[in-house]
């Protein structure tokens, strides 16, 4: 695949904000295990390979285990996983697929379950970050390096 242009040298100014973003997201009181469980499952939704490549890296640089990540595609049925991770990993997908889920109670309650609101508003932070970097990582075709 053929990258397209470098965003961030294309338009400094909104990359500036976006790693604003980014930064203010690291300062959150969650789990650092947890965000890049969450930074990961969204960028496999969005076949983001650039930000897989690095959320994998820097979660297995964590002490994350190879096995837990393997198994975030299907964290419904691994074990692996806490009931706190399992509630990130689901409102992860939640929100990422909003245009399909439209955030149901259902899934709003099991969150709810496990986060406060504050850390329940950091988690979505933290999505929503993630995604806008899938967007512009995949929609200008950013690939890892082999």
């Amino acid at each position: 695949m053929k990258p397209r242009i470098d965003f961030y040298t294309a338009s400094p100014d909104a990359l500036k904000a976006m790693i604003a973003m980014e930064t203010a997201v690291s300062k959150l009181p969650l789990e650092k295990t947890l965000i890049e469980l969450v930074k990961l499952r969204a960028s496999q939704i969005n076949a983001c390979a650039f930000c897989i490549d690095m959320h994998t890296a820097d979660a297995i640089k964590g002490g994350e285990t190879p096995r837990r990540l393997f198994a975030v595609t299907a964290w419904r049925e691994a074990p692996f996983f806490t009931e706190r991770e399992r509630a990130a990993l689901l409102w992860t997908e939640t929100l990422t697929q909003l245009s399909l889920t439209h955030a149901p109670d259902e899934d709003y309650e099991v969150v709810a379950a496990q986060f406060s609101p504050k850390e329940m508003v950091d988690l979505s932070v933290a999505i929503s970050t993630i995604n806008s970097w899938n967007r512009l990582a995949v929609g200008f075709r950013k690939t890892p390096q082999a």
